[in-house]
């Protein structure tokens, strides 16, 4: 009896909470050393990774690591882990080809798992695709100059290495807005200002946010931001609720003055809710009427909107007002801002950004027969905390209510009871 309590509170628990990684590049930025050496200070196993690492060597002619090891110091107070790395190479650049087969034949003969050899050739991909695109070239005749560096393997692999050993592939991993610096950055191709076009190439596809700073350098490296767009997607302004577990601090290169040039990893549990940032879209009108505001609910949904409210109110000297609120995503905004300007006329529209918690939830379809009539029904399914619950979505029910001839009402519950029944 004692076990099966136990499982219980195990089986809650597990239900309840998940497992939550921060990866914090607001003030420093992100390196691929830097990214290492955090999760090393995380509690991944250095002495495997540097072993790893070493064993990959051979997939990379004409380099050769003299030495690696990993070192606590200070920078501007906080301790920190940074990698020592010790270098022999002789070339003048590599197709990044090269690499990616050096990666991928590493992460086969260190027998990582499925999950971390997909991140680490995906994340030599990206960085491979950001190349040929700012060049016009093809994938295959894609040269590296400063990635072309046994360096971007050690990056790459290590950190392979140490996501699969902390197990945190099967972890939510949320990234805050990653500063990039600014000023200039001077490489084989050139000057140019910061952040350089490999950078925005990566990010441009991502829902990762990028933020400059009074910096006069490059904070974030394109083979950092390759592996952090494969390792998330999901970004926010805000740390979640969290219990937290360990910290990591993974120590750059640089010194400076004002900050710290350290990227901060927070490991903790947090409630087991999904979460996102979504634009808040305000305006106030109060000279339409309902009908046009009728029509302006269903434009805006069409736009992409995920919920719009209209609150009827008193503002200054005792006017009606209609306070019309729009919850969207941020590639939706400019498209939903146009549409209440032109279709209600309003001079101004408040914006406003906010993350949210939102409950797991599934969608399922189902057959059932009702009446002697079959219908497809489609239902969300959330689970929270052991409860479990769904809605049928209306306009299934619209149609079915109307084919049966039964109220909306009496036609949801017959459809919940056989729902009901096929979970049993």
């Amino acid at each position: 009896m004692k076990f099966f309590a136990i499982r219980r509170i195990y089986m809650h628990f597990r239900d309840s909470y998940s497992m939550v990684l921060v990866i914090d590049p607001q003030i420093a930025g992100i390196s691929g050393d830097m990214l290492l050496s955090s999760l090393v200070d995380l509690g991944a196993n250095k002495n495997k990774i540097i072993d790893g690492i070493k064993s990959s060597e051979k997939f990379l002619p004409n380099s050769k690591i003299k030495k690696i090891d990993f070192e606590k110091i200070k920078k501007h107070g906080i301790e920190a882990t940074r990698l020592i790395l010790e270098l022999e190479e002789n070339f003048s650049d590599r197709k990044g080809l090269e690499i990616k087969n050096a990666i991928n034949e590493s992460t086969k003969s260190l027998q990582l798992s499925d999950k971390a050899k997909s991140f680490a050739e995906s994340s030599i991909d990206t960085l491979i695709l950001s190349e040929s695109k700012i060049h016009g070239s093809t994938i295959d005749s894609v040269h590296f100059h400063e990635a072309a560096s046994i360096d971007t393997l050690i990056d790459i692999v290590g950190v392979a290495i140490a996501l699969d050993d902390l197990q945190l592939f099967d972890e939510k991993i949320i990234c805050m807005p990653i500063c990039i610096g600014g000023g200039e950055v001077t490489f084989s191709h050139g000057t140019m200002s910061n952040p350089a076009s490999a950078i925005l190439e990566i990010f441009k596809n991502s829902f990762l946010k990028i933020k400059g700073s009074d910096a006069d350098t490059e904070l974030t490296t394109p083979t950092g931001a390759c592996m952090l767009v494969n390792l998330t997607n999901s970004s926010m302004n805000y740390y979640p609720g969290l219990k937290i577990n360990s910290v990591g601090y993974g120590a750059g290169e640089k010194n400076f003055d004002k900050f710290s040039n350290v990227l901060k990893l927070v490991r903790g549990i947090s409630n087991n809710l999904n979460s996102d940032t979504v634009q808040i879209l305000e305006t106030n009108v109060d000279d339409i009427s309902g009908e046009i505001l009728g029509n302006l609910i269903e434009k805006i949904m069409e736009k992409g909107a995920r919920d719009v409210s209209i609150y009827h109110g008193i503002t200054k000297k005792g006017r009606p007002t209609n306070l019309v609120s729009v919850i969207c995503d941020e590639q939706n905004m400019d498209e939903i801002i146009d549409t209440l300007i032109l279709e209600t006329g309003t001079l101004g529209i408040r914006v406003m950004q906010s993350n949210r918690f939102i409950v797991p939830r599934s969608e399922h379809t189902i057959t059932l027969n009702i009446d002697s009539q079959s219908f497809t029904i489609r239902y969300k399914k959330s689970s929270f905390k052991e409860k479990t619950d769904f809605k049928i979505e209306f306009d299934d029910l619209k149609v079915i209510s109307s084919k049966i001839k039964k109220s909306i009402k009496e036609t949801e519950s017959i459809i919940r009871r056989e729902i009901e029944k096929s979970d049993e």
